[in-house]
């Protein structure tokens, strides 16, 4: 096809047509910064719920740390009590082996022992211990003999026998109880 248009007019077209390219290619690169922008909020939004999820978990790890330290100090608390109880136990009293054996050497041939439970004695100064023994008698008159030996013994004071261990003759169950001096 030949161009018969005069040389001003082609001009003229020439330079519409670049300005149309230059309009196209600034809206099309308005549409990159456009669409760049867009991706890069929601890739700032993205960080940002990850760093709260983030502290949130580690608030909540805190949290568990901070439970677990305060359970820990509430059983280092508990296990300190015990102790302190058990040093006080061991430096106001005598030597419960030793308790054990004066039983044991004053006990007739004819009762057995089952159980025997000591108790610090808050209420009377005197007092260091209370003692509970649970046994066994093959007679009445070894429960007596035992509880004769008890009473002659200077350590031992409040000797208690209840009464239900005197009604059988043989084969009694017993408990007795007595404070330690």
């Amino acid at each position: 096809m030949i161009n018969l248009l005069p040389p001003q007019y082609k001009e003229g077209l020439k330079q519409e047509e670049n300005w149309k390219i230059i309009l196209l290619l600034g809206i099309l690169f308005l549409v990159f910064l456009f669409c760049l922008a867009l991706i890069l909020l929601s890739v700032k939004i993205y960080i940002s719920n990850k760093i709260e999820s983030q502290k949130v978990l580690f608030q909540q790890e805190e949290g568990f740390k901070v439970l677990e330290e305060q359970g820990l100090e509430e059983k280092i608390k508990i296990n300190n009590q015990t102790l302190l109880k058990l040093d006080s136990f061991y430096r106001s009293g005598r030597d419960l082996t030793s308790l054990i054996k004066e039983i044991s050497e004053i006990l007739p041939l004819e009762i057995y022992l089952t159980d025997i439970s000591f108790r610090p004695c808050s209420a009377d100064k005197k007092c260091k211990f209370q003692v509970s023994l649970f046994g066994f008698s093959l007679s009445r008159e070894a429960l007596f003999e035992f509880k004769e030996n008890l009473l002659a013994q200077e350590n031992f004071e409040s000797v208690f026998l209840p009464l239900s261990s005197w009604v059988e003759p043989r084969d009694i169950n017993f408990s007795l109880t007595f404070k330690i001096k």
